[in-house]
């Protein structure tokens, strides 16, 4: 069936994602509506041929829409998402406001695509590096349980929205121009230069993005147990992410079943070649929504054969964010 849907967010990096990756995948699209702050309304943005207009984001923006997609910050969706629910739309919220909160499903499509119809008007889209890691460990899961990942993250700047693009972009041209190097967003200087995920750290020293990859994984496998570790990175790289993953699993596996099983995986393609040292490059994973998947060997510190190591790229925008929240209305619309 067709649907009435609402983007808020409309003029951020995810909700204009949104629009090509609905269109890209001839979303069964009945009526638009843009949704942004005053600042934007009125801007017009060209979809499929038609010319819509930006409307301003009010509780009473709701009206007939079957699908909400929120992409505009936390405070946003806390504040108009149950607005949204009230007027019948379900709400799938690209921000981190209600991931874990009990009773709302939180949905990778090729995970755990059953909680979907299990909601109470709000589904959850999980954080991007969560997103990307899970893709492409789940299928391994499901066939030798994972015991324990650790993980490494080297995070674009496009993960913090169009000011991190702009801050690489403005540093790496003062950089070229010999130019004293200001900085906008980011606390350091991004340019020739990585540092610590620029979230908050706790008392435990872990930072917000790695916490979330800790509890996000476990809501989204069904899988309190399982032991993840997560180190966040942000680095001088415009788009798409990459993860070097350490896998302990329950029983012994071997690099070429582990090619094997991730050969049939739902969105995962497989760039291992050794012989040409090509691997999960954030320049080929941009654009893309399959999550890439290489460097697969076995863990040499292990002697008991249950130790993998992979290495990935995804993007962070599309199957970090818009992707997975189409797909997820893909399933609602049946």
């Amino acid at each position: 069936m067709s649907a009435n849907i609402a983007i808020v967010g409309a003029t951020g990096a995810v909700g204009r994602e949104l629009l090509i990756v609905l269109a890209e995948r001839k979303f069964p699209i009945k009526s638009l509506k843009l949704l942004a702050s005053a600042k934007s309304a009125g801007k017009t943005v060209e979809f499929l041929g038609k010319t819509h207009t930006i409307e301003e984001l009010t509780k009473e923006s709701f009206k007939g829409v079957d699908i909400a997609f929120f992409s505009a910050g936390g405070g946003i969706s806390k504040e108009f998402a149950p607005a949204a629910v009230a007027a019948g739309a379900v709400v799938v919220d690209n921000t981190s406001y209600f991931r874990m909160k009990d009773g709302i499903p939180l949905v990778v499509p090729e995970v755990n695509p059953e909680q979907i119809h299990r909601h109470n008007g709000i589904i959850a889209n999980p954080n991007c590096s969560t997103i990307i890691m899970n893709v492409a460990v789940w299928p391994l899961y499901k066939v030798n349980r994972v015991k324990r990942i650790i993980v490494s993250t080297y995070q674009a700047v496009s993960g913090a929205g169009a000011q991190g693009l702009y801050d690489l972009e403005q540093q790496m041209k003062s950089h070229a121009a010999g130019e004293p190097i200001s900085r906008h967003l980011f606390p350091h200087q991004i340019v020739n230069n990585l540092f610590s995920h620029n979230t908050k750290i706790n008392e435990s020293g872990y930072n917000e993005e790695e916490l979330k990859m800790v509890s996000e994984t476990r809501k989204i496998f069904g899988d309190p147990k399982i032991m993840v570790t997560a180190t966040c990175i942000r680095v001088p790289i415009p788009r798409a992410h990459c993860e070097s993953i350490n896998l302990e699993f329950e029983r012994p596996i071997t690099p070429d079943q582990v090619r094997e099983i991730l050969s049939k995986a739902p969105g995962v393609k497989i760039v291992d070649d050794r012989e040409n040292n090509h691997f999960p490059m954030p320049l080929e994973a941009t654009g893309q929504d399959d999550v890439l998947v290489g460097r697969i060997r076995q863990d040499i510190s292990r002697e008991d054969g249950k130790g993998i190591e992979i290495f990935v790229s995804g993007d962070q925008i599309r199957k970090g964010a818009a992707t997975n929240a189409v797909q997820i209305g893909e399933k609602l619309v049946g």
